[in-house]
């Protein structure tokens, strides 16, 4: 496990010193080139400072993408592979360009972010602790439960998941006394970060079927209407 950690690292970080020798190598053949042509570089930066000016002020947003794209390549908070919670979306990040990076959805759909939005905003990066995350399942039930029976069948589901790790680390809670229901709350820790919908669909699965088996109920909400009729009865004038 830990030789395939450093590997995942030395890739990032090989990938971020590529990308960056990538860049100055660009920016070095444009300088030998207008060079070789004639053009010096300080004449053409001196002569066109005003015109920079101008596009700088209208490319802002730009400048700001490819400002971030450089300190995302150096400071190494995110990495290829990571798992990034962006503006509430999931996504897997699959390469960080100079201008914007490339993420790839639980949908499968390849998500464009400016690199600004990944610097700039407050962003969740899953993997950047730890290779595993604490996830947790509600769910309630009637206040007719046995409450201990109740937390050994939430434990026991999440235990029969492969995807769950650190088994006994798994606890199971009561959490609250709600309008309808006793409410109840199980956690796990787990790798699969990308794919974790899924195996908490899996998981509320395997509870329903133990509940089902054990007679445990799951109530519907529950409202009481109390309707008061007025006895009183108005008057009937003559004519």
């Amino acid at each position: 496990m830990g030789k395939h950690k450093y590997k995942k690292l030395d890739h990032s970080n090989s990938y971020s010193l590529y990308q960056l020798i990538k860049y100055i190598l660009w920016i070095i053949s444009i300088i030998l080139i207008l060079d070789a042509v004639g053009i010096k570089i300080t004449v053409l930066l001196a002569g066109a400072a005003a015109l920079l000016v101008g596009i700088g002020l209208g490319l802002q947003q730009t400048f700001n993408d490819i400002i971030s794209g450089i300190i995302l390549l150096i400071e190494g908070t995110t990495k290829i592979g990571d798992v990034l919670e962006i503006d509430g979306d999931i996504v897997k990040m699959q390469s960080i360009g100079l201008r914007t990076s490339k993420g790839l959805n639980r949908d499968d759909i390849t998500v464009i972010i400016p690199n600004s939005a990944i610097t700039t905003n407050k962003v969740i990066n899953w993997s950047h602790q730890s290779q595993k995350t604490r996830f947790r399942i509600d769910v309630g039930t009637s206040y007719s439960s046995d409450i201990d029976l109740v937390i050994k069948l939430l434990e026991e589901s999440a235990y029969e998941h492969p995807d769950t790790t650190d088994k006994e680390m798994i606890e199971a809670r009561l959490i609250n006394f709600g309008n309808s229901s006793l409410d109840f709350q199980v956690l796990f820790y787990s790798r699969n970060v990308f794919r974790i919908e899924k195996v908490k669909s899996d998981i509320r699965r395997i509870i329903s079927r133990k509940f089902i088996e054990h007679n445990v109920t799951i109530p519907f909400p529950q409202l009481d209407v109390h309707y008061k009729s007025d006895s009183r009865v108005n008057p009937v004038a003559d004519c």
